[in-house]
């Protein structure tokens, strides 16, 4: 069995948001594997965003305007 990898606090930090910003984007009418999707197709931009000090909820809000 590999021995698992550990993530270091920043990448946790940023999966913590994105899943976060996957919730708001399912409140705004997204499934959850559409919003997984999304988040998957469009990580840099998630990334800019998390790193840019945007709020998961603001996130969400850019991406589905």
């Amino acid at each position: 069995m590999p021995k698992k990898e550990k993530l270091d606090e920043e990448t946790l930090a940023l999966i913590n948001w994105c899943i976060e910003v996957e919730g708001f984007l399912v409140a705004g009418g997204a499934t959850v594997k559409q919003a997984q999707d999304h988040i998957e197709e469009e990580v840099e931009y998630f990334t800019d965003l998390f790193y840019d000090g945007l709020a998961p909820e603001e996130a969400a809000k850019e991406a589905l305007a």
